[in-house]
C-alpha cells in the first residue's frame, strides 16, 4: 500500500501538489478562525439568576426570594445543581445545567419559570432577573475615566459618573461579542426633595399625597388626533420634569383655592444614590470605572480590538479634559502567550529538522 502511495505520487506530481496547496490553503484558514484567548474558559453551563432589594435583611432575602426562585428551579430538565447565595438585599441563585443543553436553552427554560416565581415574592420585594450570558473570565477591558490635570476641579465624581453612564456606556453597548457594560465608583445622580414634616402637619399634607403629585407631574399622555381638511393635527400632553424648577412648582393640593407647591413643604437639589463602595486609584481619590464583559465562547481578541477601535471613537466625543484610561486590556496577555505558542513551534520543528537530517 505505502509503495503504491509513493508511484502514485511520483506520477501524478501536479496533482500532489494541489492536494498539498490546497491543505495549506485550509490550515492558514482555520488558523485565522480560531478563537484565540490567553487562557481557557473551562466554566461550566450555568445560568444566575440575581434579585437585588435595598430593604430586606439577609433572613428575608433567603425566605421570601432565594427559596422561592430555587424551588421553581428544581424541576428543570438537564439539571445538575443549584446554589445560592443572600446577602444583605441581594439573591443570587446559580443553576448548573447538563453540558449537552447548550447556552440559550437554559435561559429559555428559566425565563418561563422566572414569571412564576415573581408571582410568589410578595410586592415590592424585588424582580428575579437572569445575570449576563458570560462567565468569570469575560473581564475583557476594564478603564477609568480619568482628568487632565489643569482639568481636576472642573469635574466632580458625580459628573465623571454620568459622562460614563451617557455618553461611554452607550456607545461601548452594541458592539458584537460585547454582552455588558458595567459602572463602578462615583455618584449616581439623583433628584431629591427632602420634605419638611413642620411643614406638612401644619398644612395638613400627607407624605403620600406628594409621592403622588410628584408621579402624576412627571409622565407624557396621547390625545389621539384632529383632522382639519386634508392635514391630522396629533395632540401630546408633555409633562416631564426637566428641571429642579419643575419639581418644585408641581402642584401638591389647593386648599381654599391656594395652590400649595412641593417647594412650599420641602428642599429640591441634586443628591446621590446609595451606595456601598468606591473606587480609588493612585493616591488621588475617588475614580469611575468602566468593566466591558464578553460574550459566553466570543472571539476574545476580535471583541478588544473592537472594543480599542470604539474607545478610540469615543474619545473624541468626550468633554474637554476627560478620557478614558485602560488599565486592563486581555489583549497584551494574548499577544505575549500567541507568542510563547509560536516560539515554542518553531524551536520544536527546527528540532525535529536537525535530528531528523542530522
Amino acid at each position: 500500500m505505502l509503495s503504491y502511495i509513493i508511484n502514485f505520487s511520483l506520477r501524478n506530481k501536479f496533482i500532489v501538489f494541489l492536494f498539498i496547496a490546497f491543505l495549506i490553503g485550509f490550515g492558514l484558514f482555520s488558523l485565522s478562525q480560531i478563537s484565540i484567548g490567553a487562557v481557557p474558559d473551562v466554566t461550566n453551563n450555568q445560568v444566575q439568576v440575581i434579585t437585588t432589594s435595598r430593604n430586606l435583611s439577609t433572613q428575608d432575602m433567603e425566605q421570601f426570594i432565594t427559596y422561592p426562585v430555587e424551588l421553581e428551579m428544581a424541576n428543570l430538565p438537564g439539571v445538575q445543581e443549584i446554589r445560592s447565595v443572600s446577602k444583605f438585599g441581594l439573591s443570587v441563585v446559580t443553576i448548573v445545567f447538563d453540558d449537552d443543553l447548550g447556552t440559550y436553552l437554559p435561559r429559555q427554560l428559566i425565563a418561563e419559570k422566572i414569571k412564576s416565581a415573581s408571582e410568589k415574592i410578595p410586592e415590592g420585594f424585588g424582580a428575579p432577573e437572569m445575570g449576563p450570558i458570560t462567565t468569570g473570565l469575560g473581564e475583557i477591558y476594564q478603564y477609568i475615566l480619568d482628568v487632565k490635570p489643569e482639568f481636576k476641579d472642573k469635574y466632580s465624581a458625580t459628573e465623571l459618573r454620568t459622562i460614563q453612564d451617557w455618553i461611554v456606556k452607550r456607545q461601548l453597548s452594541g458592539i458584537p461579542g460585547v454582552v455588558e457594560v458595567n459602572t463602578w465608583g462615583g455618584f449616581l445622580k439623583q433628584y431629591e426633595v427632602a420634605i419638611d414634616t413642620e411643614k406638612l402637619n401644619a398644612m395638613n399634607i400627607t407624605a403620600t399625597e406628594i409621592f403622588e403629585a410628584l408621579e402624576k407631574n412627571n409622565s407624557v399622555a396621547g390625545g389621539g388626533y384632529i383632522e382639519k381638511t386634508n392635514q391630522a393635527y396629533f395632540i401630546r400632553g408633555e409633562g416631564l420634569v426637566t428641571s429642579l424648577d419643575d419639581i418644585k412648582s408641581i402642584v401638591i393640593k389647593n386648599i381654599d383655592g391656594l395652590p400649595i407647591f412641593i417647594k412650599d413643604v420641602a428642599k429640591v437639589g441634586f443628591g446621590s444614590a446609595t451606595r456601598f463602595g468606591a473606587i480609588t486609584g493612585n493616591g488621588e481619590g475617588e475614580k469611575v470605572l468602566g468593566q466591558v464583559m464578553m460574550l459566553k465562547e466570543a472571539n476574545s481578541k476580535q471583541v478588544i480590538e473592537a472594543v480599542k477601535e470604539r474607545v478610540a471613537s469615543i474619545s473624541k466625543s468626550l468633554p474637554e479634559g476627560v478620557y478614558i484610561n485602560a488599565f486592563l486590556d486581555r489583549s497584551e496577555l494574548i499577544d505575549k502567550t500567541t507568542f510563547t505558542v509560536t516560539e515554542n513551534l518553531v524551536l520544536g520543528c527546527l528540532i525535529v529538522i536537525f535530528v531528523v537530517v542530522l
